[in-house]
């Protein structure tokens, strides 16, 4: 990136639930500023890396860390 640009974040996290489920959690934004977040749910631990893999390579395809 140029030296202009706002440095940003991608963070992915897998986090457990209350009711057994899992939360794959995304936030993204300018670092500096709130940013934003989208959760969503998996039945299995398994199933909620799985999408953050997904996720991560389609990211880094892109650029992001």
């Amino acid at each position: 990136g140029s030296a202009n640009q706002p440095i940003t974040f991608y963070r992915l996290s897998v986090q457990p639930g209350l009711f057994g489920d899992f939360a794959l959690v995304r936030e993204w934004g300018r670092i500096g500023s709130g940013g934003q977040m989208k959760t969503d749910w998996f039945d299995s631990e398994a199933d909620a890396k799985d999408a953050r893999f997904s996720l991560h390579m389609q990211k880094a395809k892109r650029g992001y860390s």
